[in-house]
C-alpha cells in the first residue's frame, strides 16, 4: 500500500527520498517538528520561565560556587545579595585580585581604610624618552607558611617564571642564613650562615656537598671568582676558599677594622673588592693578603659594591646613612673619578651587562630602587613597593630581570634591562602584559 503522506508531498517529477524502514521520511520535514522548534523558541525567549525544581548551575566558564567545599583551598565562600543569590562577579574579582597582588591586598570598596586611587607599585619616570619594559612580575609573595626573608632559616628558591618554591635546606633553630652566591658556571650554591660557616649545595639534588670553617662569626658575603669562593665575616676576615682543596681556606686576608659587608670580584677575576663597616673599600689581587688599594672617602658603611662590564678598572661603590653617596673610581689609574648623592642609604648596586646603566637599592629614607645611566647619572626610573630597606639585589644571567629583598620579607621581581639584541631599539617589551608601565 502507498504511503499517503509521500504521495501527497512528493511531486511525481522529483524522485522519493531512501530512508531505512524503520525510519518515516515524513520525520524530515519542519513542518512535522512542532515540539523541537518550540524548546528553541522557548530558550531564546527571554521570559521563558525555568522550573523552581531545577538547579542552574550557570555556564561551563563561571561555575555555580554555592556547592563548593572552600574550606579545602583556604577561601571563603561567595557573597550573597540581599535576594540571597550568589554574587558571581564580586566572587571572581576577589580570586582574582588576590592572584594577582596578593592575598592581604584591600578591597576596593574598603574606602575608609585604603584611598582609591593608592597603587601598590608606583612608577616614576625621570626621563620622557622611551624606556625598556620595568614592571615587577607576577610572584606571590605570601604564600602562608613560607618565609622569605633571605637571612632566615630554612633557605628556599622561588622562581618569578612558575612562581614554584623549593626548599634547599633547613638550618634549624640555632643557626640561620646570612648570604648566599650562586656559583659562576654550574649549579652550585653557596651559603654563609651565623654560625661562621659556608655550606657548598647542590641545588638540583638538594644535597650539601661541603662544609666550610674557618669563621669565628657569622658570614654576611660571599664572592666567587671561578673554583675560587671568597667569604668576609663579622670576625673582619676574609677567608680565600679553592673548593677543589681539602683545606677550608688557603689563606686569609686581613685589613679592615670592622665587619666586612661587602664582596665582589671583577669580571676578569684579577681584583677582588671588599667594603667593610669601617667606611673602608679595599681592593686585592689574586696573590695578595694586605690590600693593594685603600679608599677611605666613604663616611659609612660600604656593602654596595659593583664592578663594570664595559670598561675595566671601573668600580661604583655605595655608603651607607650618614654617607648616602655611589662613587665611581678607576682601579687601574687609582683615582677617585665622580660622586653622586642619592639621599639615602645605598645597599646594593649591580651593573648591566647589556646597557651602560646600573641599578641601586635604598633605605633609609625611601627603601627605592632606581635606575641610573652611566657616566651622566641620569634617573632613569625610580621604583617603590618595599616598606623597608632594600638590602637584597640580584640580576638574572640574561642582564634583564632583578630580584630585590627587603625587611619587609617580601621578593620582588622587575624586569629592568632590555636584552642584548634590543639595546639599540626603543623596546616596550611586555608593556601590553597586565598593563605594565614603560619606562623607556
Amino acid at each position: 500500500m502507498d504511503d499517503p503522506t509521500i504521495s501527497k508531498q512528493s511531486a511525481p517529477s522529483t524522485p522519493s527520498i531512501n530512508v531505512p524502514s524503520i525510519m518515516s521520511d515524513s520525520s524530515l520535514h519542519l513542518e512535522n517538528l512542532p515540539s523541537r522548534t518550540m524548546q528553541i523558541n522557548l530558550l531564546l525567549n527571554s521570559s521563558y520561565n525555568r522550573s523552581p525544581s531545577r538547579t542552574i548551575y550557570s555556564d561551563r566558564f563561571i561555575p555555580n560556587r554555592s556547592g563548593s567545599n572552600f574550606a579545602l583551598f583556604d577561601i571563603s565562600n561567595s557573597p550573597t545579595s540581599a535576594e540571597g543569590k550568589e554574587d558571581e562577579s564580586g566572587t571572581y574579582n576577589s580570586l582574582l585580585r588576590g592572584a594577582l597582588f596578593g592575598p592581604h591586598t584591600p578591597d576596593n570598596k574598603d574606602s575608609s581604610e585604603v584611598p582609591a586611587c593608592r597603587n601598590i607599585f608606583r612608577f616614576k619616570t625621570e626621563t620622557k624618552r622611551p624606556l625598556h619594559s620595568i614592571s615587577p612580575v607576577g610572584f606571590d609573595e605570601s604564600v602562608p607558611g613560607i618565609n622569605y626573608s633571605p637571612v632566615k632559616a630554612p633557605k628556599r628558591f622561588p622562581s618569578h617564571l612558575t612562581s614554584k618554591v623549593t626548599k634547599l635546606c633547613d638550618l634549624g633553630v640555632d643557626d640561620s642564613v646570612c648570604s648566599v652566591c650562586w656559583a659562576q658556571r654550574g649549579t652550585h650554591l653557596a651559603v654563609g650562615t651565623s654560625d661562621g660557616d659556608v655550606e657548598i649545595w647542590d641545588t638540583p639534588c638538594c644535597r650539601r656537598v661541603r662544609t666550610l670553617e674557618g669563621h669565628r662569626l657569622r658570614v654576611g658575603t660571599l664572592a666567587w671568582s671561578s673554583s675560587l669562593l671568597s667569604s668576609g665575616s663579622r670576625d673582619k676576615s676574609i677567608l680565600q676558599r679553592d673548593i677543589r682543596a681539602p683545606d677550608d681556606f688557603a689563606s686569609k686576608l686581613s685589613g679592615h677594622k670592622s665587619e666586612v659587608c661587602g664582596l665582589k670580584w671583577s669580571y676578569d677575576n684579577r681584583e677582588l673588592a671588599s667594603g667593610g663597616n669601617d667606611n673602608k673599600l679595599f681592593v686585592w689581587n689574586q696573590h695578595s693578603t694586605q690590600p693593594v688599594l685603600k679608599y677611605c672617602e666613604h663616611t659609612a658603611a660600604v656593602k654596595a659594591i659593583a664592578w663594570s662590564p664595559h670598561l675595566h678598572g671601573l668600580l661604583a661603590s655605595g655608603g651607607g646613612t650618614a654617607d648616602r653617596c655611589i662613587r665611581f673610581w678607576n682601579t687601574t689609574t687609582n683615582t677617585h673619578l665622580s660622586c653622586m648623592d642619592t639621599g639615602s642609604q645605598v645597599c646594593n648596586l649591580v651593573w648591566s651587562k647589556n646597557v651602560n646603566e646600573l641599578v641601586s637599592t635604598h633605605g633609609y629614607s625611601q627603601n627605592q630602587i632606581i635606575v641610573w645611566r652611566y657616566p651622566t647619572m641620569t634617573k632613569l626610573a625610580t621604583l617603590t613597593g618595599h616598606t623597608y630597606r632594600v638590602l637584597y639585589l640580584a640580576i638574572s644571567p640574561d642582564g634583564q630581570t632583578i630580584v630585590t629583598g627587603a625587611g619587609d620579607e617580601t621578593l620582588r621581581f622587575w624586569n629592568v634591562f632590555p636584552s642584548p639584541k634590543s639595546q639599540n631599539t626603543d623596546s616596550e617589551i611586555g608593556a601590553s602584559f597586565f598593563g605594565r608601565t614603560t619606562i623607556r
